[in-house]
């Protein structure tokens, strides 16, 4: 059963010249594992933290480090949430998540379903 729904879209120049300005954001909107990505798959994953709080119903409290997108083998990409928000996907009853993401044309989408 779908529990929620969450998509967004990410300008990449908007978002690259304000990790330009604004040094410090990169430490507060990505984990240490994605902080080195080039600027489109930055995007996709800011658009993806967004499509998270979302998909939970924007609860209060949740931070951009507590949604992290990971690669598989495959090259799949995959959603680890951890902290406030893992505790609202709990109580809202999320077993597993999905996740598309997508650039092209200046623009990063990320699309994600929260499944119970």
């Amino acid at each position: 059963m779908i529990l929620g729904i969450g998509v967004d879209i990410v300008d990449i120049r908007r978002l690259e010249e304000a990790l330009r300005r604004t040094p410090g954001l990169r430490l507060r909107l990505f984990t240490e594992a994605e902080r080195d990505l080039p600027a489109h798959s930055l995007a996709a994953r800011f658009a993806a933290k967004e499509a998270v709080a979302k998909a939970l119903g924007a609860p209060r409290g949740v931070s951009h480090l507590e949604a992290e997108v990971r690669r598989r083998a495959s090259g799949r990409p995959e959603l680890h949430v951890t902290g406030r928000a893992a505790e609202v996907a709990y109580e809202l009853g999320v077993k597993r998540w999905h996740l598309s993401l997508s650039h092209d044309g200046g623009v990063a989408v990320a699309y994600v379903i929260a499944e119970g």
